[in-house]
């Protein structure tokens, strides 16, 4: 009789479960049997790793086989446990010494030929061993890059079953020729992504981004883009069809600051499990921006799949920007399963399979047409909807949805002289992306010591009694309050606007115009003006802009 462990990873949703594989050899009729609650890829494993084994010049044991993956409570699923598998047979077998194998964390598939296959998640699965105490890692040797980002980890990279038992039996390692031809793809890397998600993962790709200069116009829009940038504030876009709501949303990603190590691992992290991670880039830099279409259903939303839930759109848009283009278009129920994200920063996804968090803290951007043929309140538009028609189009946008979006705005139609205009260049995004890195810094810097980063994260009562705006600076916002135009939600979430629009300005605190510039974005009501510090030092009247582009009341009930 013989026996070997050694150990694997399971991954549930983004996070990893350690999993300890056995192998158990008895006398008797020749069998194999997995248990451990696997599904159906890792059922097939008995039929790979028996042709990867005798494939590799080692001998297939004819006895009686029981491999055993615990805790046989956890769901197992993929073909990661491959490379354990054959280990602890072989460690059975006494082909590898058993007790070589008991500290090691494998993963990875086996070919039939016993190359070793790169697979999604090693990222999430080398940080859960690395938290179970693990320092030895050996994964497949397309995956070494991603593996290696986790510190304190040794990390072997195998490109065959055979170089490893030769690593383990501490016997020459054998040169495996790379089958690869020069300008043909890889097949390797094949099972790194999911097809079909190579273009719309989010993830930057090059050099090349959207620049906020190629922007006409919408002055408005575009100091509210920074505002959102700056303090991570959910904003919606509102205008008729060629207006340029989707130009400004597309270039909110490039204002955003580079991700924090924390945050690149979580974002790679999420990205490696879903399939999205491109070949050669190993961590995310960038914050990500996912855009799904109007018909996506809730479970690619929010997660779903059969058998354990699967990353979604708002765990791809993590630390990044969830675009949602023609809101008004989408499922109702499907955008109100937003606001609890909006609020926690995850998502809790219950299936009869299991239930499972995953995280979801992402800029909302919603963008929308007045009503359903979009000409409704432009000049000469020639809007033929009924009044009726207008009202049910809006109200597709609930209340308590639209009472967690910071800013409203109104993207009115780019007049003919700021189309035409030659010679006059608007800001580029790497200009207002450093204002929005300063006012970052400088929003860091007073949330030093508390659990706080960005402004939209702060409770409202932290703003109110321990980082206090100047005296009278609420009284428009308390009036709102009073009379139902704002809730105790929609008056915290002014006080962070407001914390933003200082910030940029270079004030310690906010004053009433702050404030009331704040309710003004929110509200859709005029309040004054507001003064804040432009790219060279001059000021610039923010509420000229806002009496040039009149606000309106966005879709939905207000708060």
């Amino acid at each position: 009789m013989g026996f070997a462990r050694t150990c694997s990873v399971a991954l549930v949703g983004v996070e990893g479960v350690v999993v300890e594989v056995q192998a158990d050899l008895e006398p008797g009729v020749a069998a194999f049997t997995l248990v451990g609650l696997p599904d159906k890829s890792l059922i097939e494993s008995r039929d790979r790793v028996r042709a990867a084994v005798v494939n590799s010049g080692a001998e297939w044991p004819q006895k009686k086989l029981t491999v055993g993956l615990s805790p046989a409570s956890v769901p197992k699923s993929g073909s990661g446990f491959d490379l354990a598998v054959a280990c602890a047979v072989l460690g059975a077998a006494e082909r590898l010494d058993p007790r070589e194998l008991t500290d090691l964390m494998m993963i990875g598939e086996l070919g039939l030929d016993g190359r070793v296959r790169p697979v999604r998640g090693v990222l999430p699965a080398v940080l859960a061993a690395a938290d179970a105490g693990y320092r030895q890692v050996v994964v497949p040797e397309r995956t070494v890059a991603e593996a290696s980002l986790v510190p304190g980890i040794s990390v072997l990279g195998v490109r065959s079953l055979r170089q490893l038992i030769a690593v383990l039996a501490d016997e020459p390692v054998p040169e495996e020729e790379d089958p690869l031809e020069e300008g043909r793809p890889d097949p390797l890397l094949a099972g790194l992504l999911v097809p079909g998600t190579g273009v719309s993962s989010g993830l930057p790709r090059g050099e090349h981004a959207p620049d906020l200069a190629d922007v006409a116009g919408q002055e408005t829009a575009r100091r509210a883009l920074e505002v959102a940038a700056a303090g991570r504030h959910h904003i919606f876009l509102k205008g008729p069809p060629g207006a340029g709501k989707t130009m400004l949303a597309e270039r909110l990603p490039g204002l955003l600051p580079s991700l924090t190590p924390k945050e690149s691992l979580e974002v790679t992290a999420v990205h490696s499990v879903a399939g999205t991670l491109p070949p050669g880039q190993p961590l995310v830099h960038r914050p990500p921006y996912c855009a799904p279409h109007h018909s996506a259903t809730m479970a690619s939303l929010v997660g779903g799949g059969s058998g354990m839930p699967r990353p979604g759109a708002v765990s791809l848009a993590h630390h990044g920007v969830l675009f949602m283009d023609e809101a008004a278009e989408c499922s109702p129920s499907v955008l109100d399963a937003l606001r609890q994200p909006l609020e926690s920063g995850h998502v809790v996804v219950a299936r009869a399979a299991g239930m499972l968090r995953m995280p979801a803290r992402f800029l909302l951007a919603l963008a929308a047409n007045p009503c359903p043929c979009g000409r409704h309140g432009t000049t000469g538009g020639g809007c033929e909807c009924r009044p009726s028609s207008i009202r049910r189009y809006r109200s597709r946008l609930s209340g308590p949805l639209m009472d967690r979006v910071d800013l409203r705005i109104s993207v009115e139609p780019v007049a003919r002289s700021e189309l035409v205009a030659l010679g006059r260049s608007a800001e580029s995004t790497a200009t207002v992306a450093a204002r929005v890195q300063a006012a970052h810094e400088r929003a860091e810097a007073r949330l030093a010591g508390t659990p706080w980063h960005t402004n939209s994260e702060v409770p409202g009562h932290e703003l109110r009694t321990r980082w206090q705006v100047q005296t009278g600076a609420l009284a428009q916002a308390e009036r709102d309050l009073e009379c139902g135009l704002l809730t105790a939600r929609g008056l915290d979430r002014v006080l962070r606007v407001a914390w933003t629009a200082a910030d940029l300005a270079g004030r310690d605190r906010p004053t009433r115009e702050d404030v009331n510039w704040a309710l003004e974005l929110r509200t859709g009501v005029r309040r004054g003006a507001l003064t804040t510090v432009g790219a060279g030092g001059a000021s610039a009247d923010l509420g000229a802009h806002h009496r040039e582009t009149a606000t309106t009341r966005p879709p939905g009930k207000q708060g």
